[in-house]
């Protein structure tokens, strides 16, 4: 019987050897999916290599899903060394702020307001705290806050949090690197 459901399982640590590989394919595994937010592209590669041997032993085709970092810009420094952030609170994102307040904040990526529009979702702290963009004027990115950190705000130490845009579309060098050396057959050697 053919089944249309895929398997998909991410590796790590504990599933990167070549008999779990051997009978988490066995089991029916069809995708793995290497996260490239943890680990080397060296890594990956050789991680690769034990797939490609794995499905080998096995007679299965099993596919590589590369599954890169999205893009992470920096906050500048804040006067006080932190500021909270509540839902419904305003902050100007200012790529000519040099120290920044409860009110606005600098950006190490000069280019973002070009980047983003009105409705755009912008993620701190891996997606813990929400923004709304409400509008973009020259270097200023005005936003709302949706969602707070933990407790209904935030408190954001200097140099820590990051802002990540999934709407902008960037590389990740070593994901297209390994993407690009990875053995490319499916289920045999390259």
């Amino acid at each position: 019987m053919r089944r249309s459901t895929k398997i998909v399982a991410t590796l790590g640590p504990a599933s990167s050897d070549k008999l779990t590989l051997e009978r988490m394919i066995a089991a029916g595994v069809d995708v793995v999916r290497f996260n490239f937010s943890h680990g080397t592209a060296d890594d990956h590669l050789a991680r690769a290599r034990l797939v490609r041997e794995a499905a080998s032993a096995c007679g299965r085709e099993v596919a590589i899903m590369a599954d890169l970092q999205g893009p992470k810009i920096r906050v500048g420094k804040f006067a006080g060394g932190k500021v909270n952030l509540v839902p419904g609170a305003r902050i100007v994102l200012d790529a000519n702020c040099e120290l920044g307040s409860s009110e606005r904040v600098g950006l190490d990526y000069k280019d973002l307001p070009r980047d983003v529009k009105p409705g755009d979702v912008l993620l701190l702290n891996d997606g813990l705290i929400v923004l709304d963009v409400e509008r973009v004027s020259g270097p200023e990115i005005h936003t709302v806050v949706r969602i707070g950190g933990g407790g209904g705000s935030a408190q954001l130490p200097v140099g820590q949090y990051q802002f990540m845009n999934y709407t902008m579309v960037t590389q990740n060098v070593a994901g297209w690197d390994f993407a690009r050396a990875a053995p490319a057959s499916i289920g045999g050697a390259p």
